[in-house]
């Protein structure tokens, strides 16, 4: 892969990580709730998530369940009832007095496998990795080289956006000094979560 295209590529995995999502949602949500350093288990779960549809598509299995119309309407509908879960549990989430420490343990490894299965359960992104690695493979140089690249630079770009999204809102935790406050925002990602499921439930494949 060359320099021009890699940078083009770059910009290309910077507008997806950008871009709102699920993902997004719940790097906030945990940023807001616990600070940066302590989201750092729901950051690394979603690049698990997000590494997993990468080889998927890599070895090729992202063709056939981008080809499968009943595998990906499973794995839309799975995703859509996980996330409002999550946005129900968002909803319901205690106020933060109410976490105690040691909890801390458990929390980050439910942090992490939540959202790993957040990126997991996107049939969007194996259907847009699908469309993309093509436009910037090398036809006549080596593929897994290139593939490593692509989907290394796709995930430390999406880690320190992730990494920016919970320092902005880990920014907003001086507002929330109430059990007010608290379940005020914790009722809006709620309802965001909820929103990216119905966004996912709308989701149709291109012809």
């Amino acid at each position: 892969m060359t320099l021009t295209l890699w940078l083009t590529f770059l910009v290309a995995a910077i507008l997806i990580s950008v871009s709102p999502g699920a993902g997004a949602v719940n790097t906030m949500s945990n940023g807001l709730r616990y600070g940066v350093k302590r989201s750092l288990p729901a950051i690394l779960g979603l690049q698990l998530g997000y590494g997993a549809q990468i080889v998927l598509v890599g070895a090729g299995l992202g063709a056939i369940v981008a080809s499968s119309t009943t595998a990906l309407t499973v794995i839309k509908w799975v995703g859509v009832a996980y996330l409002v879960w999550l946005g129900i549990q968002k909803w319901r989430e205690p106020v933060m007095e109410a976490v105690e420490e040691d909890q801390s343990a458990i929390s980050h490894r439910r942090q992490f496998w939540n959202a790993a299965l957040v990126n997991l359960t996107n049939p969007k992104a194996t259907v847009f990795l699908v469309a993309l690695f093509p436009q910037f493979l090398i036809a006549d140089a080596p593929h897994g080289p290139q593939l490593i690249t692509m989907g290394t630079t796709l995930i430390l770009v999406d880690c320190l956006v992730m990494l920016g999204y919970a320092l902005l809102a880990s920014q907003l935790f001086r507002f929330m000094t109430t059990p007010q406050r608290q379940r005020q925002m914790n009722r809006v990602f709620g309802g965001l979560f909820v929103t990216a499921a119905m966004a996912l439930a709308s989701f149709k494949r291109a012809a």
